[in-house]
């Protein structure tokens, strides 16, 4: 079982920057590879980025590949993994509630195995 925790989202200009963070534990910790994913109002879940467990490569949507860098630290007891989507440029479509799930890289939504509880980036002048 994963339990994961969102934080740092909020409202901030166009062309700005935002850090969203997920904290991961569980006794599952390395089973799966940990991503982020979006939904914006009227909208299907995005898959927006995540960090391959096997390869360690990165996948990026089209839409925020050059802006939105991910990353993975793991804490020094091995307890806790922290992935951050460092959110840059950011435009008005960009605007979603963004959430960290735990799963296979480059699956679905619906796919993946454990769910963050989300947290709302507006973009907004």
């Amino acid at each position: 079982q994963l339990q994961l925790v969102e934080s740092g989202g909020g409202l901030v200009q166009p062309g700005g920057s935002l850090r969203v963070s997920c904290e991961v534990s569980g006794i599952t910790l390395d089973y799966y590879g940990i991503g982020w994913f979006r939904q914006a109002p009227g909208k299907e879940h995005e898959g927006v980025s995540c960090i391959s467990r096997t390869s360690g490569s990165t996948y990026y949507a089209d839409s925020v590949r050059g802006r939105f860098p991910i990353s993975s630290t793991i804490s020094r007891d091995g307890t806790k993994k922290t992935s951050a989507l460092q959110m840059n440029r950011l435009k008005p479509e960009d605007t979603a509630v963004y959430y960290c799930a735990a799963g296979s890289c480059g699956g679905s939504w619906a796919s993946q195995r454990f769910w963050g509880q989300g947290t709302q980036v507006t973009v907004s002048s």
